[in-house]
């Protein structure tokens, strides 16, 4: 049974398609077969990344791991029995297809919350939820009080994920090994910084998730984006001398998938 990776995170630029598209092409170049969904129905960057890697790969003649990508499968309405959910039968329908031939597949899920997302976090046997290093982005895991450390109670974020925990648990079906991303921190060990860490390191005992750490804010990352490339793919394009800020990037990309602890996945570069 393939292992099923959900990106979520219910706010817009955390770096949610950014870190799919690395672990996900991470896995296939470690020789895991990795299938792809995008439930961001009307941006799909996760899928144009892909297409934009299949499009730059033909023309230049390369023949590189890549993840498969497929949208999901459009429903007649009139087969659906009486009180199913259109949305949900799509999902259930795309997993199915992709079980199969995958050893992993990873959904990226949009920065709203929907009925797609939802149903889907309640399909992940590992959730990665993407965080920007600061109290707005914070807000949506918990509320805190002015002082920037008590914590006052779980946002809607984390109710959704315990709903979701919920439902997996009345189906018979393993934990959610949920792992926040902490992206884009500060190089300097600021006032902020530490206020966050503890804040995050005290929630995570509260709600139970885990933090791994993720990549600091690079211009190589949009760089990367309209030819569909990772960080992985440099050296096969004939980049021998990575700059200091590639090298690091690269780092923190396996200290991420170390991090994750997924089922048969032994991290070679």
């Amino acid at each position: 049974m393939a292992h099923i990776i959900v990106v979520g995170n219910e706010k817009g630029g955390a770096g949610k398609s950014t870190v799919s598209m690395h672990v996900a092409t991470a896995l296939s170049r470690m020789g895991h077969k990795v299938g792809t969904l995008d439930l961001d129905l009307r941006q799909k960057t996760l899928g144009r990344y892909v297409e934009n890697r299949t499009k730059f790969l033909a023309e230049k003649g390369l023949d590189l791991p890549t993840p498969t990508y497929h949208d999901l499968p459009e429903v007649d309405p009139a087969t659906l029995r009486e009180g199913e959910n259109i949305f949900d039968h799509r999902l259930s329908v795309a997993v199915a297809g992709l079980e199969p031939d995958s050893d992993f597949i990873l959904i990226d899920c949009p920065g709203s919350h929907t009925r797609l997302s939802q149903v889907a976090h309640s399909l992940a046997d590992t959730l990665i939820t993407p965080l920007n290093d600061s109290f707005i982005d914070f807000d949506l895991l918990a509320h805190i009080d002015t002082d920037g450390e008590t914590i006052s109670g779980p946002s809607v974020y984390s109710q959704m994920v315990w709903n979701a925990r919920q439902l997996r648990a009345q189906a018979g079906f393993e934990p959610i090994d949920w792992v926040v991303v902490r992206n884009r921190m500060g190089a300097q060990n600021m006032v902020n910084k530490q206020k966050m860490e503890a804040a995050i390191e005290k929630l995570s005992r509260r709600i139970g998730f885990r933090t791994a750490p993720g990549f600091n804010e690079r211009v190589i990352f949009r760089e990367l984006f309209p030819r569909g490339l990772t960080l992985l793919d440099l050296r096969d394009l004939g980049v021998k001398g990575l700059n200091i800020s590639n090298v690091a990037a690269r780092q923190e990309l396996r200290e991420l998938i170390k991090s994750l602890n997924l089922p048969g996945v032994e991290v070679d570069f």
